[in-house]
């Protein structure tokens, strides 16, 4: 199914992608991090995570292309194995593919490259294009590379535990910014374990798609040649809850947004004010409870947002615009 289409034919049309400019910018980083065979990139791998193995001189890359992602995932299997039979030399793979079980389907996933270490370890390298001011750069930015790089982490596990001996797959990626206001690279080691572990958790809870297709009424149909209305019954037939987060990773967030706030969900506001709020599902509960009009006073949630209000009416000089309960 494609979701960008999808989100389209609602009306709801996705905002994903970076600026053109951003694009040139980050291309053009990539290829200098790793021009020469990924000298660079090397040899800031061998700086940060294994200054004990010797420096990487001269480096294996293997070639990856191949038909399909299917294709370019096995040959990717195939060259890892390869590297892991003949430990002793560093290995570049560039832009590998990788297939994650997700729900018991294949997703196919590309980091920007993995490295075999001459101990037979590998580590999965993420190049960004934020900076890096005096060694450090914005927590939040790493954050989201912390969490998109345990992805592939936890894909490599697969394929390691795939061979015999499994090789280990380093939990320290390598991230690979430009240096201060410059186009030079530097590198950080980051630690993925918390964000793998999440991650791995979050998989083993979703719903298989077998499972959520036998729940949909019979001839749901989800093509974006369907008329608005029944494509519409179509996407509402399959549960989903929206959060601000959704906006940053799913094609049909604005579509569910829209939805979530006709309906007054709270969820709308985020993962967690709806955590806070308890069993208050709607604005107008909230609302409600906050007046007075509705809710078990002895509910913290309820208690919390009618002190809340009486603080809001005293600051406002309406004392009684809200009674105490």
């Amino acid at each position: 199914m494609n979701k960008t289409a999808l989100a389209s034919a609602l009306g709801a049309p996705s905002a994903f992608g970076q600026s053109q400019f951003a694009l040139t910018r980050g291309n053009a980083f990539e290829a200098r991090v790793k021009a020469d065979g990924g000298t660079e990139l090397l040899r800031l791998a061998h700086e940060k995570l294994d200054r004990s193995a010797e420096p990487p001189a001269h480096a294996r890359v293997p070639e990856l292309s191949a038909t399909g992602p299917e294709g370019r995932a096995a040959r990717t299997a195939l060259e890892l194995r390869e590297a892991a039979a003949a430990p002793g030399a560093w290995t570049l793979l560039d832009h590998p593919m990788l297939a994650l079980d997700v729900a018991g389907s294949p997703a196919f996933l590309e980091p920007d490259a993995v490295v075999v270490h001459p101990d037979g370890t590998w580590t999965v390298v993420e190049i960004k294009s934020f900076p890096m001011l005096d060694g450090s750069a914005d927590p939040a930015k790493v954050g989201a590379a912390a969490r998109q790089s345990a992805v592939y982490v936890l894909a490599l596990e697969q394929v390691a535990a795939r061979l015999d001996p499994a090789p280990r797959v380093r939990q320290d990626i390598l991230l690979v910014c430009p240096k201060d206001f410059s186009n030079l690279p530097t590198a950080s080691a980051v630690d993925v374990r918390k964000q793998r572990a999440v991650t791995a958790r979050q998989l083993t809870r979703l719903t298989r798609i077998e499972d959520i297709a036998d729940s949909l009424p019979e001839g749901t149909c989800f093509s974006p040649e369907l008329p608005a209305e029944e494509l519409t019954a179509a996407v509402e037939a399959v549960p989903a809850t929206y959060s601000p987060e959704c906006l940053t990773t799913c094609e049909l967030a604005f579509h569910c947004r829209d939805r979530s706030r006709t309906a007054g969900a709270v969820t709308t506001l985020g993962r967690s004010v709806r955590a806070e709020l308890g069993g208050l599902t709607t604005v107008e509960d909230v609302l409600a409870a906050a007046r007075g009009e509705a809710g078990d006073p002895g509910d913290p949630a309820v208690a919390a947002l009618r002190r809340a209000a009486r603080l809001r009416a005293e600051a406002l000089g309406g004392r009684e615009a809200v009674p105490c309960r």
